[in-house]
């Protein structure tokens, strides 16, 4: 027993293969709508995710190339707190931790101390340790990109260009179907504006 599903198929199939066979009634602006349906339909299933896939995957090598040069320039040393506070902060499953900014101070062998104001989660004091990323010019500096939020970047990019692609598609088709649909109109009218008097005519 066939489906809903199926008999609207067979059904939008008998209309394709209608508007295809020659039909003194069919109009040029109705093949030409025709075929619009049959590319848009193409492009929306292959097309706009080919679109997505080539711009995440275009965002995951920028994104990556970048994250790596932020890790060339970038390392880790542990520096210690010099002024925070050790106020507790909130916990439990599914709470966020708030940060503070906090003064520290470093040393790496061979070079003299330094000092400067990072952020470090709430509940640190002074005494404590913690790591910080600084630069080659021994700026404190964010942490390198990650490998997780380079995926989500990747994700992200592809997900808005496919959705981009897919609007600016259903656009244009509607533009091309609304002037279709002007010109079988005014092809209608011409027609009518010829064979209507003859056709009164005859009835009268």
């Amino acid at each position: 027993m066939r489906t809903r599903e199926q008999r609207a198929s067979e059904k939008r199939a008998r209309v394709i293969a209608r508007r295809w066979r020659h039909n003194p009634l069919c109009r040029r602006a109705d093949v030409v709508e025709a075929w619009t349906a049959l590319i848009v339909s193409v492009v929306l299933w292959a097309g706009t995710p080919l679109a997505g896939l080539a711009a995440g995957w275009w965002a995951y090598d920028e994104a990556r190339s970048t994250a790596a040069e932020q890790r060339a320039e970038r390392h880790r040393v542990l520096a210690e707190i010099v002024e925070g506070s050790h106020a507790s902060a909130p916990s439990g499953e599914g709470v966020r931790r708030p940060v503070q900014r906090v003064s520290v101070r470093w040393a790496e062998p061979g070079e003299r101390t330094r000092t400067g104001e990072t952020r470090v989660a709430a509940g640190a004091g002074a005494g404590d340790r913690a790591y910080i990323w600084v630069d080659r010019r021994d700026r404190i500096v964010p942490a390198p990109t990650s490998d997780i939020v380079v995926r989500q970047h990747a994700l992200a990019v592809g997900a808005c260009a496919t959705g981009v692609a897919v609007a600016g598609v259903l656009a244009l088709h509607a533009l091309i179907r609304r002037r279709a649909a002007c010109r079988r109109l005014a092809e209608w009218e011409r027609e009518w504006a010829r064979t209507g008097p003859e056709w009164t005519r005859h009835h009268t």
